[in-house]
């Protein structure tokens, strides 16, 4: 079906705003200050989601060895940076603050896909990539709720994704 291919990037994106909502709305107005606790709970949800997508047929799963288990130590580490970061960022910064630093990440991938990877890039997407890096290095100069504390935690939060 041709709406079977937007559908499913719109939900992302529905999703993800909405989780963005959440976890803003739990940190900072309910004052939750675990965010260990909380990282727990997203660990959770996201493997539930995750067994419901390999029920339903929408990712493979396939049992691994310990050696290939173990070669994913360092991404999950990463995974838990991101999360914990995150989290503590998002409780001090405003959504669009904490959303426009957490895709400056795209600058990253795209400077790695070119200089590294030797990829043919659109200029499109280097106008587009350039904009994006001047937001976010743009925002904590005009930003009237400057929180250092934030910004430090969402440049770790940066530098794992």
């Amino acid at each position: 079906m041709y709406l079977k291919r937007p559908a499913g990037g719109l939900a992302f994106c529905l999703f993800y705003l909405a989780s963005s909502f959440t976890n803003k709305y739990v940190l900072s107005v309910l004052q939750f200050t675990y965010p260990t606790l909380f990282q727990g709970w997203q660990t959770l949800v996201g493997a539930l989601l995750l067994h419901i997508s390999w029920k339903l047929g929408w990712v493979e799963i396939n049992l691994c060895s310990r050696s290939e288990i173990l070669s994913w130590l360092p991404a999950s580490v990463l995974f838990v940076g991101t999360i914990y970061a995150g989290s503590r960022a998002l409780s001090r910064l405003p959504i669009p603050v904490f959303l426009t630093v957490h895709n400056a990440a795209e600058v990253i991938t795209c400077g790695f896909q070119k200089f590294v990877q030797k990829e043919q890039t659109s200029h499109l997407k280097v106008c587009s990539v350039l904009f994006l890096l001047a937001a976010a290095v743009c925002l904590p100069l005009c930003d009237t709720q400057f929180n250092a504390n934030g910004y430090l935690w969402a440049l770790i939060h940066l530098i794992c994704v």
